[in-house]
């Protein structure tokens, strides 16, 4: 009779059942603690989607640039569009987080980015061929040869005037052109992308540290902060091998190209990877649809079978209730109420210090990551697939591995906020000191004819355009403004073959060889060759340097990732429970407005003024730069940088300080705030004083001491 009973019980209570029966309770608790472990698994992948997704157009920013033949201001202000559409909601899905439903609207979130990646798709279909800057070859008479070296004029060139240019762009079918800015499509693209990721972090990131236990949390946050950062390995890994890819694959006979990847003209196909990450980004949405408002408190409902039948079944009504009745936002009092709420947030000078610090290590770390390929392939002479390659292999998984080792440091050794601050203090200054060993990298500028050195080999500091004409190639008839380098045998780049006085040539495509080039005869007559070869000449001395200077990254990179995550917990331990979700929206939305938005625009700003040689668009105006002053771009990209991260080490030590004093010695551990239920008027304030978190809510008296 026993054993019949016990199902009627289960069924009556189908969530707490007799104690005399233990392998059930724990049949029947699975799903709550699954719940937690599935939030778990599909905010990490949402992690995952939007950083392979983010990482990807990162990667793509050289591409895209020379794809629509911009300068890098105007990439900086696209890769800033994202932080604009951060800044359009994030403060308001951050301060409306508790009371909304926090994976329904994470699910949007991701739905909107699939749309904004699709959206960046569209200009591929809409331009046409992608036709690279070169230089037109006449027909030798007396043999199947082409000459570089013309007494006819070309197209556009300077001599022509402006009547007689307009009427052939208008011919060519260039006034449509010139009048389109199809980049645009690409800018609100990445504009949606940041609206949409904009409810991932604050809202999930809380909805954890609700539900997990105060021990777990950290550690939660860490894995799922690490987990996602293999989603920027594998965008970087796509990027490179997109970047491979020509643009206009499976249209175009590639054997009929003159240019490599390692060409500054060569455009990968930078649009395939976007449709990937759409796709990525749709199914991310896809299992917050099916988690619910609230979850119990991890390991709460294991005491349940400790009570009696009675109370289990009142508290069984209770809880069965409970998720159906979500608070009712009143949106009037909510904007009543955020002033007051922001007042006493910033009220707390820990937390202000934070943010301060969190603006500069946004604009260092934007600025470092939105050139990094460009630096790499100008300072050090490799392609920009490699160095997209090289970011996904190796710093990204270093990265990964120090911000699950800095989470799991925390766990370990159950750090206090005054360990927490000195550990990230720490890690940041060590990474500070090791970077300016990055200014010894150095590499020389690439010898350009007319550019940064005379005809005849000599280094000059600035040289005005009529130099780029010399007695050598004066007859040639050569168009000033166009970019088709050539390498002599004197291994110095003329801007095209006809700047070298070429006026033979033999083999077609990659593979085409000139001849008898009486620049390059000038300079050495007793090779006795005197020729060129397609694209420009090699840096030895950069190609050597750069293990050194990835090696210097990689550690860096690893010390910077072990204090993000002790870092990071610093805004949650400072602030009390009720603005923790708000706190983490400030802290990214400041962040992106004051750093992630501006950083990228005045740093490709600084570096459109280090270009020597700008190219020229189809159908007339500047172009994507084509030659950059490589030691003053190291100067102001590394010099940039390092003068961010000068003020970051100041705002560390100032927020080391105020911790420790704010936080008393005394205090064995500290209790953790999301412990502590909303207190009431009634509340201990012997309970306030042992917390000593800052303007958390206890009593009237206590919250007039807060500043």
């Amino acid at each position: 009779m026993e054993t019949r009973m016990i199902p009627d019980q289960s069924k009556d209570n189908p969530r707490f059942l007799d104690t005399s029966t233990e392998p059930l309770p724990i049949k029947r608790m699975y799903p709550y603690f699954s719940k937690l472990k599935l939030f778990l698994g599909a905010l990490a992948f949402s992690f995952f989607a939007k950083g392979f997704s983010g990482s990807y157009m990162n990667s793509m920013s050289t591409q895209i640039e020379r794809r629509f033949e911009i300068p890098s201001s105007i990439v900086g202000l696209i890769d800033g569009s994202f932080e604009l559409g951060n800044l359009m909601v994030m403060i308001l899905v951050s301060y409306l987080g508790p009371k909304v439903h926090r994976p329904r609207v994470i699910a949007v979130g991701c739905l909107i980015m699939s749309f904004g990646a699709f959206l960046s798709v569209m200009p591929h279909f809409l331009m046409g061929r992608y036709n690279y800057e070169r230089i037109p070859l006449t027909e030798d008479n007396s043999s199947t040869s082409l000459s570089a070296c013309s007494l006819a004029l070309p197209l556009y060139h300077p001599t022509f005037n402006s009547m007689e240019m307009t009427r052939e762009l208008k011919n060519s079918g260039c006034e449509k052109v010139a009048s389109s800015y199809l980049w645009m499509f690409v800018m609100m693209g990445n504009l949606l992308r940041g609206i949409g990721e904009a409810p991932i972090m604050p809202l999930g990131v809380s909805y954890v540290d609700d539900f997990a236990k105060e021990e777990n949390s950290a550690f939660y946050i860490g894995a799922i902060r690490s987990s996602g950062m293999v989603g920027p390995t594998l965008g970087f890994l796509l990027g490179s091998f997109c970047a491979n890819l020509w643009v206009d694959i499976g249209v175009v006979d590639l054997e009929s190209l003159t240019i490599n990847p390692k060409d500054i003209r060569w455009v990968g196909a930078w649009w395939l990877g976007l449709v990937i990450c759409a796709a990525v980004n749709f199914l991310a949405s896809l299992p917050f649809w099916f988690l619910p408002y609230s979850l119990p408190k991890e390991g709460e409902e294991r005491n349940f079978k400790k009570l009696s039948e009675s109370s289990i079944t009142i508290q069984e009504d209770h809880c069965n209730i409970e998720p159906t009745n979500q608070p009712q936002l009143k949106f009037s009092e909510a904007v009543k109420d955020f002033l007051p709420t922001l007042k006493k947030l910033l009220g707390n000078p820990v937390f202000l210090v934070y943010l301060l610090l969190t603006v500069l290590q946004y604009n260092s770390m934007v600025g470092l990551i939105t050139f990094e390929t460009k630096f790499m392939e100008q300072q050090f002479n490799i392609s920009v697939s490699r160095a997209i390659f090289l970011i996904g292999v190796i710093l990204l998984p270093i990265t990964i591995l120090g911000m699950f080792l800095g989470g799991f440091i925390i766990k370990k050794f159950k750090l206090h906020i005054t360990g927490m601050a000195k550990f990230a203090s720490a890690t940041f200054i060590t990474a500070y000191l090791l970077s300016f060993l990055y200014f010894a990298c150095d590499c020389e500028v690439l010898q350009v004819a007319g550019l940064t050195v005379s005809y005849s080999g000599v280094k000059q500091s600035s040289i005005l355009k009529n130099n780029l004409i010399a007695s050598c190639n004066s007859n040639c008839s050569c168009v000033l403004n166009q970019w088709d380098p050539v390498c002599g045998d004197n291994g110095i780049t003329y801007m095209t073959a006809c700047f070298a006085g070429c006026k033979s040539s033999i083999g077609t495509g990659k593979n085409m060889v000139f001849h008898n080039c009486s620049c390059v005869q000038g300079q050495g007559p007793e090779t006795g060759n005197f020729s060129a070869i397609l694209g420009q000449c090699q840096r030895e001395k950069c190609t050597k340097t750069f293990p050194y200077f990835l090696a210097l990254l990689s550690m860096c990179a690893l010390f910077l990732a072990l204090g993000a995550t002790p870092a990071y917990m610093i805004m949650f331990r400072s602030v009390s429970p009720e603005l923790k979700s708000f706190a983490v929206g400030i802290e990214a939305l400041c962040g992106r407005i004051l750093g992630g938005l501006p950083a990228p625009i005045y740093f490709g700003a600084l570096i459109d003024q280090t270009c020597l040689k700008w190219g020229t668009k189809k159908c007339g105006g500047s172009g994507s730069c084509r030659v950059y002053d490589t030691k003053a771009f190291r100067n102001v990209y590394l010099g940039l940088t390092a003068g961010l991260r000068t003020g970051c080490c100041c705002l560390y030590i100032t927020l080391s300080i105020l911790i420790i004093k704010r936080f008393r010695p005394e205090s064995k551990e500290v209790i953790d705030l999301k412990n502590t239920k909303v207190p009431s008027k009634n509340g201990s304030t012997n309970v306030i004083k042992k917390e000593t978190f800052p303007c958390s809510k206890a009593s009237d008296a206590n919250d007039e001491t807060c500043m």
